[in-house]
């Protein structure tokens, strides 16, 4: 790997005496991880060694996956670089929170805070480039999780809509990538001596926004995968002079580093956040900081509870028929062995049925990939499930579930039927399951399962 003359001249007088050991890291192999998601049922059996624990990341593990096994279309498990897990750690999500993850694709970090929240409360996921933001969906709807909404705005378009709402906002900023150089080599033809500096003026924009939408007394955490100084101590320092904030310090754990105080006009309290190098530990590079809001809570709270009681209706939506909500409690009650949703909590996005209760906020006036939670489509009088629907359900709770072989998996993840030998099920809907893990739905006719695995989803092994 050939770097920029001017990256070269930068990092040596930066780093020193411990600058060619970077420009080695550098060129090493990439590290590659993995995690699992405890959304899952018993999400533990996979056919992947777990004997090798990322120490900081619960769920998280070193090796790789492939992107065509049951495990990965299921959602049991999740590719991502080994320092990116650590984002989400340092936010230290519970369950029942609000969260905005603001600059979200591909998804690591939102499926991560998922995970988190285990069902309860809200993550709402943002991404502004329109493609970047499918992918982002993809990636959320296949771990399974109910509360997620996902957006396609603006961090302005956001901030005019909610105000100080978040409990936590995580900014991964755009940055200049240098941290992602050994992962991928492309992005070093990006890279010009000015381009972190460009990129710390988009980073402020940014932030500037997300402090809009904080909740008094919430968290800030930000990241990038730049080792610059402009887009990581230069911006915590930024942050701390021009909001009430405060830097809350992130557990180091072996070959952590840092932050540079040198770099950020000797202000120790930069220290409390971490540089992760790949030259001293086992990932890419990344930098982290949490920062906490001192604003006062209660004046602004009680404003925001008095202008969501003007709200009325959220137009996105539309209530269910009587012809729909009897087509779904008809669905429900024949596939599932209990109620999977309050019916108060369902709502009409044309003629998609989506979970969004009525306390998540009105999104009327924003751009988005999925207004909630997709649970299926009404067509010409009959109920179709979604395909997240399959992946966020316990199996435990299906009466009406197919086991299949591998093969007959691998054959209906291409897009193929699947024929019933042997005593055939009565006609309707089934679950489908494979090794324990629920893929998808189908329509049993006549012993034949139809196929419903989404077009653009297919693939062959």
């Amino acid at each position: 790997m050939k770097f920029p003359a001017d990256f070269k001249k930068k990092y040596t007088n930066l780093l020193g005496d411990d600058a060619p050991s970077f420009f080695a890291g550098l060129q090493t192999e990439a590290v590659k991880a993995f995690r699992v998601n405890p959304l899952k049922e018993d999400y533990e059996n996979i056919g992947y060694p777990l004997d090798y624990p990322v120490s900081y990341a619960p769920t998280g593990f070193y090796g790789s996956v492939s992107g065509k096994s049951l495990e990965h279309q299921t959602g049991y498990v999740y590719s991502q670089e080994p320092s990116a897990m650590y984002v989400a750690e340092v936010g230290n999500v519970k369950p029942g929170e609000i969260i905005l993850d603001l600059c979200a694709a591909p998804g690591g970090k939102s499926t991560q805070i998922a995970a988190k929240l285990a069902g309860k409360g809200l993550l709402v996921s943002n991404e502004i480039n329109r493609k970047r933001a499918g992918i982002l969906a993809e990636n959320i709807e296949r771990v399974g999780p109910t509360n997620v909404v996902i957006l396609n705005e603006s961090p302005q378009g956001m901030a005019r809509k909610i105000t100080n709402y978040f409990d936590k906002i995580f900014v991964d900023a755009p940055c200049s990538g240098e941290g992602m150089f050994r992962k991928d080599p492309a992005a070093i033809k990006y890279w010009h001596k000015d381009y972190p500096a460009e990129c710390a003026v988009r980073q402020k924009e940014i932030l500037t926004e997300a402090m809009k939408m904080l909740k008094p007394g919430g968290q800030l955490i930000y990241s990038t995968c730049t080792f610059a100084p402009e887009e990581d101590e230069q911006i915590i320092e930024w942050l701390v002079e021009n909001y009430e904030l405060a830097l809350v310090p992130v557990q180091k754990y072996e070959g952590m580093d840092s932050g540079f105080s040198r770099l950020a006009g000797n202000n120790k309290e930069v220290e409390k956040a971490v540089r992760l190098f790949p030259h001293h530990f086992r990932g890419e590079g990344h930098f982290i900081a949490k920062l906490q809001d001192k604003r006062e809570t209660t004046n602004v709270c009680s404003n925001i509870k008095e202008k969501k009681k003007k709200e009325k209706t959220n137009s996105v939506f539309r209530s269910l028929s009587k012809e729909e909500e009897k087509l779904w409690k008809d669905f429900e009650s024949k596939v599932f062995r209990q109620q999977l949703f309050i019916l108060d909590d369902l709502r009409c996005w044309g003629d998609q049925l989506f979970y969004y209760p009525s306390n998540w906020p009105n999104i009327q006036d924003l751009k988005f990939i999925k207004p909630g939670f997709q649970v299926g489509i009404f067509k010409k009088k009959r109920f179709e499930p979604a395909y997240g629907l399959a992946l966020a359900i316990k199996s435990t709770n299906v009466q009406q579930i197919i086991d299949v072989t591998i093969a007959e998996w691998e054959n209906y993840v291409s897009g193929n039927i699947i024929t019933l030998v042997g005593k055939l099920p009565p006609n309707g809907w089934y679950a489908l399951r494979c090794n324990g893990k629920v893929f998808g739905f189908a329509k049993s006719v006549n012993g034949t399962l139809k196929n419903f695995f989404p077009k653009g989803l297919r693939f062959t092994i």
